[in-house]
């Protein structure tokens, strides 16, 4: 059994996190239910900005909000130093609404909005991350309108396919996002915003994928930006002073998974940028980053109840669990693995192989197949590690069912950081119209 961060099994043999028995947890706050280890969250953190700083480089650590964006996440971040980028109207709301620093705040998205760029405007943020040509005309435009001149990076796609899978592989060539480092349209999207007067180019971004577990990607990805921004210093004059390199830093989900230190991730786009720059005698830029799934990804755990149970001789057993899909996409989507155990009796004997069903009327509603756990009963708890990225942040209320509550849980203390829906949540938004409504009987 792996158990990240402040897990433990205590004296009960129940699963601890953060100092709090997961069972006291179930019965205060109900399942599902996201524990999320907020020690862990903020040593990553800590990891990213300490090994920085031995670099020497200028640098933001960029907390990547699409990952779990909650206030309280927001706040975390803040209180760690380091900088958020959001990628839409809803993740700026939640930063602003925690009182996240504006000027510390970049923009994503390869579709922002008028309504969501003016927004990001109003509320002053440091920076723009432009995605396409019609963005660059949009945001000059809506800038001017407002007498600003704001800073933007643009993204370029700069050729390095990542070893990850097909939906979250995001720098080569064949991607909806960012400007084409080979075909030239990196090039002429520079010296178009060098001809926009409220626009101000700090430098370029690339991202070449998730859940990446070598540096050689990045290091190819540091060779080709800078490479591409000594070009535009040679040819139009223009010297960059922000190379943002993305994120992508895989975790340990499952065995055979080997993420590696986040310092080495850190050190190997440093020594790149140093060597390509002291080649070129390009001044050193200042390195963003932009870490989520790394942060917070095996600082969250999900807490279900067992149900019901099938057993298909000669096939498999199913077990069915309080949640599924809806609470996690992720194995429906990408064929995520996770691992399991049961929270109320982690020290039993493993008896059984089962498969965890989630309760959603959908065949491929399942979150876990082949897992020995000791024989399981109706009422046990099964506790879901690495949850803690692109799973609250992709949940959904698919049939009507509620989103769990989020708990962060620290040296004994729990913290509810996100309510558990209501019935009324449910069907706040729904309105009937008048030929529809039920009239009172009248006698």
């Amino acid at each position: 059994m792996y158990l990240h961060g402040t897990s433990k099994i205590n004296a009960k043999g129940h699963l601890e996190i953060g100092g709090c028995d997961v069972t006291d947890l179930a019965k205060e706050f109900g399942t599902p239910l996201y524990i999320v280890d907020e020690a862990l969250v903020r040593g990553r953190a800590q990891e990213f900005m300490s090994a920085f700083r031995q670099t020497g480089l200028r640098f933001q650590v960029a907390y990547a909000s699409k990952a779990f964006c909650v206030m309280a996440m927001c706040r975390v971040a803040e209180e760690e130093g380091m900088s958020l980028d959001v990628v839409s109207d809803g993740e700026l709301y939640t930063a602003l609404k925690a009182g996240f620093p504006a000027d510390r705040i970049h923009f994503h998205g390869n579709n922002k909005t008028p309504e969501e760029i003016n927004m990001a405007l109003d509320a002053n943020i440091g920076c723009f991350v432009v995605d396409n040509f019609n963005e660059l005309h949009l945001l000059n435009a809506l800038a001017a309108d407002k007498g600003k001149t704001v800073n933007v990076l643009l993204r370029i796609t700069p050729g390095v396919e990542a070893h990850t899978h097909d939906y979250i592989s995001t720098g080569q060539q064949d991607s909806k996002f960012g400007f084409d480092l080979g075909n030239g349209t990196a090039f002429r999207a520079v010296e178009t915003t060098l001809g926009l007067a409220n626009l101000n180019i700090l430098g370029v971004h690339s991202h070449i994928g998730s859940q990446i577990f070598e540096v050689e990607g990045f290091r190819m990805a540091v060779e080709k930006v800078a490479a591409f921004a000594v070009e535009i210093r040679e040819k139009l004059g223009r010297t960059f002073t922000v190379l943002n390199l993305g994120g992508g830093y895989g975790i340990r989900y499952v065995e055979g998974d080997k993420p590696l230190p986040l310092g080495v991730y850190v050190n190997a786009i440093a020594d790149a940028v140093k060597s390509v720059c002291a080649d070129a005698n390009f001044p050193l830029p200042e390195v963003w980053i932009e870490p989520g799934r790394s942060i917070v990804g095996d600082a969250g755990t999900t807490l279900y109840t067992v149900g019901t149970s099938k057993d298909i001789p000669g096939v498999r057993k199913y077990i069915a669990v309080d949640g599924g899909m809806t609470d996690n996409p992720r194995p429906a989507l990408y064929e995520s693995k996770y691992e399991a155990v049961l929270a109320n009796r982690a020290n039993d004997s493993l008896e059984e192989v089962v498969s965890v069903a989630g309760k959603c009327c959908e065949s491929g509603d399942m979150l876990i197949w082949d897992l020995n756990l000791p024989k399981v009963e109706s009422g046990d708890l099964l506790a879901v590690f690495c949850t803690g990225a692109y799973n609250y942040a992709m949940a959904s209320n698919y049939n009507r069912i509620r989103r769990p509550a989020v708990v962060f849980v620290k040296d004994g203390q729990a913290d509810l950081v996100v309510a558990r829906e209501s019935y009324d949540n449910i069907v706040g938004n729904d309105l009937l119209p008048a030929r529809l409504r039920k009239e009172p009987v009248s006698k």
